[in-house]
């Protein structure tokens, strides 16, 4: 098991617990993909400066209420690498149009 202080790393699963967990595993399996910011900033529709925001760890307000309604469940969150065929499971297109 590899730890450092922000997450804790299992075979490849980030257990998300801090904004800078979210910003590793995005940060981590953005660069296994082999693609920028600024591709996954087109690809998804959410703003560079935002993804960047989130790769370093900023705690954003929906970030924060994410994880306090997690841990308020008693939800433990982990993050690993599995078919991301997005499109499979919903309209990206009709998602980003909800992100304007």
């Amino acid at each position: 098991m590899e730890t450092n202080s922000n997450s804790t790393i299992i075979q490849g699963q980030y257990q998300i617990t801090t904004p800078a967990s979210i910003g590793e595993a995005i940060r981590h399996y953005r660069s296994l993909a082999g693609i920028t910011q600024e591709e996954l900033s087109r690809r998804t529709g959410i703003r560079r400066v935002y993804l960047s925001e989130m790769e370093s760890g900023k705690e954003t307000e929906q970030i924060k209420r994410l994880l306090t309604v997690l841990h308020e469940l008693g939800v433990h969150v982990t993050f690993e690498k599995v078919d991301t065929s997005i499109g499979r499971y919903f309209d990206l297109d009709e998602y980003r149009s909800t992100l304007v």
